[in-house]
């Protein structure tokens, strides 16, 4: 279970703004890519809170709103399947992450990432391997970005329907990909992933 000891360290090296970010949605063969960022009150941590993907949607939901009234700050951002194309998802990932950094207030002075790239950020940072399993700003960050995801794809089932946009999410699983064959690709598709099987 996340906790507050990755912060705790942070605070110990002489850092006093903290903030955790992680992403959403890196797998799907639709969508953006989302991710989040949460700079959390000193120690707290949410009851209940955990990787986002630990948590079933419902769950994932009510954390979004205590995060959301109890966060000094956050910020939920996305990059686009024709950005994904371009710079490629681990690229586009990282992209995401730093405008969603960028919308904090205050912003930070030290950055905890979920995973192993620390690429493209200007503040001091770590990451942290399964980073949403151990550092509960991070964990908030995965519940924002996973919500946000989420409510997106419902987004995409009423402009596409037929695509079943609201049960697989834009993961390529069989009916998606027997949807793809029989409609077509759309312009959310990510043009460099394998579309068909």
């Amino acid at each position: 279970m996340p906790d507050y000891s990755e912060e705790a360290r942070c605070r110990s090296e002489g850092y006093t703004i903290i903030c955790g970010t992680d992403e959403a949605g890196r797998g799907p063969l639709a969508g953006s890519v989302f991710a989040a960022a949460v700079i959390l009150p000193d120690g707290l941590v949410p009851e209940g809170l955990d990787d986002s993907k630990k948590l079933t949607e419902r769950r994932r939901e009510k954390l979004f709103d205590v995060i959301l009234s109890e966060a000094v700050s956050y910020g939920i951002a996305s990059a686009s399947p024709e950005e994904i194309d371009r710079l490629n998802i681990l690229n586009a990932a990282l992209l995401a992450m730093r405008r969603a950094i960028a919308q904090l207030s205050p912003q930070p002075d030290f950055i905890l990432i979920d995973g192993n790239v620390t690429r493209g950020f200007s503040l001091p940072c770590r990451a942290l391997v399964k980073g949403d399993s151990r550092s509960a700003s991070i964990a908030a960050a995965s519940v924002l970005a996973k919500v946000a995801r989420d409510r997106s794809c419902l987004e995409l089932d009423r402009l596409y329907p037929g695509y079943g946009f609201a049960d697989h999410k834009g993961y390529p699983t069989k009916a998606h990909y027997e949807a793809i064959a029989r409609l077509g690709v759309l312009p959310v598709h990510r043009k460099s992933f394998r579309l068909f099987r």
